[in-house]
């Protein structure tokens, strides 16, 4: 208790308290946010830990997207309790994290993530680029909201109070779809390179326009973007491409002169085949059509769209292989080794997601043979719906006649015999992808003359 007493009155230390002037504190009527905008699990968080004796907010992103009136996906807290402090008031929690200390308080099926505020200027432990190494030193909210990225992501809100406190003018860059770093961008750009691909993200899918002070220094710091764990940048990847607005996202990175080259290899596949087609192409489709799953909440799958923004690669390669005089399949298989050979040096795709790919790959020439009981075997691979769905992506990028595709469709809506005609009709058209068969020819046996039968003897 008397620790506690103490931090309240001594937040940090000395040397690193700072004062914030343009310190507001927005009551309920000046913001619009209310109480029942909060999920339950954060509004219990908050209250658990205020009523444990700490400072307890919702903060970053679930904040912003309630001024902006959109919907947060998930809630995060930020306390000055300890994470240690954390777990003890919350049985169902546990502390994650070498980098950041963080504590993962678990609630119903939902998890609230708790970090502690964060005090100094600058972070505990820096690499000789700058870039936070480890940094578990603890503050006030105050030193906490200079610490954060951008100040949109910078806002506190009370659901007891119904206040919104705000540092660094972040309720005014939200009203003015403004993305504005805090503090030096070059610097914080070195303390966590991350950031870049962030601002490209937060602007395209809120439609912000970065500040120039944030967005000067992005093409001078792009070399530190390849030095940062393969794990983190791949999980910075996919939540660009998983954003709901990813060619708007991919928009902003050309724009901010990110190429995609110096970020990841997915990200150069997919800004290279962007413009293809006037937007009609692989790339384009299968992310306008993740896009929209997102926006209505339906599932997506990562392997999928992976497998579409790769495939003008796979496509590429295969047709070299079969000019090289390999037939279909083999030609194809050489195709999927070759990029699957150039994924697994450093570009941190999951095991779970290359396997699901390859299979997709692997089903498209299948779609071509309309024979005998083909389709039935097609029709129960595992994977027969993801890659029927990719079938249909070609179909609309003019790579594959959609007569194929619309056969496709209609043989899974018949019925048995329904099917068994489907088959009998293609067998009949010579487009049906198969050679006719040809009648083996039974081989006569020789007869055997006497004067071999003698030799025989």
């Amino acid at each position: 208790m008397l620790t506690r007493w103490l931090r309240k009155i001594l937040p940090g230390k000395p040397e690193a308290a700072a004062t914030y002037s343009h310190k507001q504190v927005l009551p309920q009527n000046e913001h619009g946010i209310t109480p029942d905008g909060i999920s339950y699990a954060a509004e219990k968080v908050v209250s658990r830990l205020q009523q444990a004796g700490f400072e307890a907010y919702v903060v970053g992103g679930a904040v912003r997207d309630l001024l902006l009136g959109i919907e947060p996906k998930d809630f995060d807290v930020a306390t000055n309790a300890r994470p240690e402090e954390v777990r003890k008031v919350f049985r169902r929690s546990r502390i994650i994290g070498r980098r950041f200390q963080i504590v993962h308080v678990m609630v119903g099926p939902e998890t609230i993530e708790v970090t502690t505020f964060r005090g100094g200027s600058r972070p505990a432990r820096q690499n000789e680029h700058g870039r936070i190494m480890q940094d578990n030193s603890y503050g006030s909210m105050e030193q906490d909201a200079a610490r954060r990225d951008f100040t949109c992501n910078a806002l506190y809100y009370n659901p007891a109070r119904g206040e919104i406190t705000d540092f660094h003018h972040g309720v005014a860059d939200i009203r003015a779809k403004r993305l504005v770093m805090i503090g030096d961008a070059r610097a914080r750009y070195q303390e966590d390179p991350v950031r870049m691909l962030r601002a490209a993200r937060l602007s395209g899918k809120l439609g912000f326009q970065v500040a120039p002070d944030t967005a000067a220094p992005i093409a001078e710091c792009l070399h530190l973007l390849p030095k940062e764990p393969l794990a983190r940048l791949f999980d910075e990847v996919m939540k660009l491409l998983f954003s709901g607005a990813a060619i708007d996202c991919l928009k902003q990175m050309q724009a901010l002169g990110m190429d995609g080259q110096s970020v990841h290899p997915l990200l150069a596949c997919a800004l290279e085949r962007l413009p293809e087609n006037q937007g009609r192409g692989m790339v384009a489709l299968a992310l306008n059509s993740t896009d929209s799953r997102l926006r209505a909440d339906q599932g997506v799958s990562v392997g999928f769209v992976l497998a579409a923004v790769l495939w003008p690669q796979v496509r590429e390669a295969w047709q070299r292989a079969q000019s090289s005089g390999l037939r279909t399949m083999p030609a194809l298989s050489a195709a999927v080794a070759e990029t699957r050979a150039h994924m697994e040096k450093g570009w941190g795709v999951p095991h779970r997601f290359t396997a699901s790919m390859r299979e997709i790959w692997q089903l498209q020439p299948q779609f071509e043979h309309r024979r005998s009981a083909r389709p039935f075997r097609l029709l129960a691979q595992p994977r027969f719906r993801a890659a029927y769905d990719f079938l249909l992506l070609r179909a609309r990028a003019g790579e594959v006649e959609q007569g194929i595709a619309d056969w496709w469709t209609a043989f899974q809506e018949a019925d048995e015999e329904q099917r068994k005609q489907m088959i009998q009709a293609a067998e009949q058209r010579p487009d049906s992808g198969d050679a006719p068969a040809k009648k083996r020819r039974r081989r006569r046996k020789k007869k055997t003359g006497a004067a071999d039968k003698g030799a025989a003897e």
